[in-house]
C-alpha cells in the first residue's frame, strides 16, 4: 500500500510503498526496496521507495535453556523477548535506550548500550543469521560461514539484504532488578574521572548538561549499575524475583508547540533534573525497565519536539581526543545556546568491526528540534568530530553530508565492495545510501 513513512524523529518524510513481510521470498522485480522494523532509528536508514516491514515476521524459534541460546525472526522486538525470558531468568546481552526494536534492526545498528565498555555490540554476541539476498538467494551467515557478508551486515544498516533470522546468546540473571549508583559530578573533569574510576561495572551513562559554563561546566550525573542478586533484594522484592511490576506509562497525546523548547526551558530542565538527586550519592534497587529504558513509559515522547520533528545528533570521539573534542563540541552548542534535554554521555570500549559505529573512546548522543540553521551547525560540529578523528552513529543521521561519511568510516570502500558482489543491481537501496552515496548510483 501507498503511505506516508517516517522514523522516530519525524523527519524525514516519505512517500512510500509499504508491504508487510512475513518471511516469504522477496519479488524480485521489486527495486529500492529496504527492510523496516518498528521504525526507531531517527532518519533514513529505513526509507526508501518500496519498504518492506518485519514487523509481522515475528516468532522466537527455538531456545536452548542449557545455555541461553535463541533463534528468532528478524521482527521480533526486545521488548518480547524480555516479556518472555527475564521470567526464565535471562536478559538481553545488549540494549539500547528503547525495548521497542526488532532484532533485526539490533543487528543492522549493531546496537550499542550501557555495557559497550564491557561487552561491545549486540553483534558480538550474534552466532549466525540469514539472509535474503538482493537475487533472492538465501544465504546463512556467520563469523565463520560466509563471514565477509556477516562483518558487512553487522551495522550494515540493512543493504547486504533482508535479515530472516538471527540466532544469539541471551544473559543469565538472578532477578529482574538492577543495583543502582548514581553520583552528581560538579563538572565535566569529574564525570570522565568516574567514568575512570567505575569502569569496572557492567553499565554506565550518564546524563550531561550541555548547556552550563562556568566551574559547573558540563555537570552531570552518573549513573552505573549491576543485575542484582537474590541476596542484594528486599523481602518484597524476593517474592516475584524475575517479575517486578513497575508504574503505568503515560502518554504525550499531542505535539507541543515549537515555541516550548528554547534555551530558556532546556536550561531549567537541566536545573530541575541536576537538583532532584538532593544527595551526591544515591544507592538502590530499581527494576530493570525505569534503568535501561526510562523513556519508554512516556508514549510518543517524540511528540515534545513538535510537528516538525527533531535530529539526534549522536557522535564517538577517539579515547585519546575524548575530553578536548568534548570541551570543544559543548563550548560550540553552550554558545549557540541549543541545547538538549536528553543529553547521554556514555564509554566505548574496543572495537575492530568493518562499518559498526564504535570505537574506544566517549560517545555524546543530543536532540535538536528542527529549525533554521540547524543542519548548518551541525556540519560545524561535523567538521569538529572528522578533525578529531570520531564519527556520526548512522543508526542516529537524517542529514550528514557523503563526504563525511566516508572520510569518517575509514572501511566504508572495503563495506562498499562487498555490496557490490551481493547487490550488483543496487536493488537493496535506502535514502540514507543514496544521501552518503554508500552505493554507486
Amino acid at each position: 500500500m501507498k503511505t506516508t513513512v517516517s522514523n522516530w524523529s519525524n523527519y524525514p518524510v516519505k512517500d512510500a510503498m509499504l508491504t508487510y513481510w512475513r518471511g516469504e521470498n522477496i519479488p524480485t522485480a521489486s527495486k529500492n526496496w529496504i527492510a523496516r522494523g518498528l521504525g526507531r532509528c531517527y532518519g533514513d536508514a529505513s526509507l526508501s521507495d518500496q519498504i518492506f516491514s518485519t514487523v509481522k515476521h515475528n516468532h522466537i524459534l527455538a531456545f536452548a535453556p542449557e545455555s541461553g541460546m535463541v533463534c528468532c525472526q528478524s521482527g521480533v522486538s526486545l521488548h518480547d523477548l524480555l516479556e518472555v525470558f527475564v521470567p526464565k531468568g535471562w536478559f538481553l546481552p545488549v540494549t539500547p535506550g528503547t525495548k521497542f526494536i526488532t532484532v533485526g534492526g539490533a543487528l543492522a545498528s549493531d546496537i550499542h548500550g550501557k555495557n559497550h565498555h564491557v561487552a561491545g555490540c549486540f553483534g558480538d554476541h550474534v552466532t549466525s543469521c540469514t539472509l535474503i539476498l538482493a537475487n533472492g538467494e538465501r544465504m546463512s551467515c556467520s563469523p565463520t560461514e560466509n563471514s565477509e557478508v556477516f562483518n558487512a551486515t553487522r551495522g550494515g544498516m540493512g543493504l547486504t539484504g533482508m535479515i530472516d533470522t538471527v540466532t544469539f546468546k541471551l544473559k543469565k540473571i538472578e532477578s529482574c532488578y538492577i543495583k543502582q549508583r548514581q553520583i552528581k559530578a560538579k563538572n565535566l573533569d569529574e564525570v570522565l574521572t568516574l567514568f575512570d574510576t567505575y569502569k569496572s561495572y557492567t553499565y554506565s551513562m550518564a546524563w550531561i548538561d550541555c548547556l552550563k559554563g562556568g566551574k559547573n561546566f558540563g555537570r552531570s550525573i552518573m549513573m552505573m549499575g549491576e543485575h542484582a542478586t537474590l541476596e542484594e533484594l528486599n523481602s518484597n522484592q524476593r517474592k516475584k524475583p524475575l517479575t517486578g511490576k513497575v508504574g503505568r506509562d503515560i502518554n504525550m497525546p499531542i505535539n507541543l508547540p515549537g515555541f516550548v523548547l528554547n534555551a530558556l526551558s532546556v536550561k531549567a530542565f537541566n536545573w530541575l533534573y541536576f537538583h532532584k538527586n538532593v544527595k551526591k550519592v544515591i544507592e538502590n534497587t530499581v527494576h530493570y525497565d525505569p534503568f535501561f529504558y526510562p523513556l519508554d513509559s512516556i508514549l510518543h515522547w517524540n511528540r515534545m519536539y513538535g510537528k516538525g520533528g527533531f535530529v539526534q545528533y549522536q557522535f564517538v570521539l577517539p579515547i585519546n581526543n575524548s575530553e578536548e573534542g568534548l570541551v570543544k563540541i559543548m563550548n560550540r552548542i553552550r554558545q549557540k545556546g541549543w541545547g538538549s534535554f536528553l543529553s547521554v554521555l556514555k564509554l566505548f570500549g574496543k572495537q575492530e568491526s568493518l562499518i559498526s559505529f564504535p570505537m574506544e573512546g566517549y560517545t555524546l548522543a543530543l536532540d535538536f528540534p528542527l529549525k533554521k540553521g540547524l543542519f548548518a551547525f551541525l556540519d560545524e560540529l561535523d567538521e569538529l568530530v572528522l578533525e578529531l578523528g570520531g564519527r556520526i552513529y548512522l543508526t542516529k543521521d537524517a542529514r550528514m553530508k557523503a563526504a563525511t561519511f566516508e572520510n569518517s568510516y575509514p572501511h566504508s570502500q572495503e563495506f562498499l565492495s562487498i555490496l557490490k558482489k551481493i547487490n550488483p543491481d543496487l536493488i537493496i537501496q535506502s535514502d540514507l545510501a543514496k544521501r552518503l552515496s554508500i552505493l554507486p548510483s
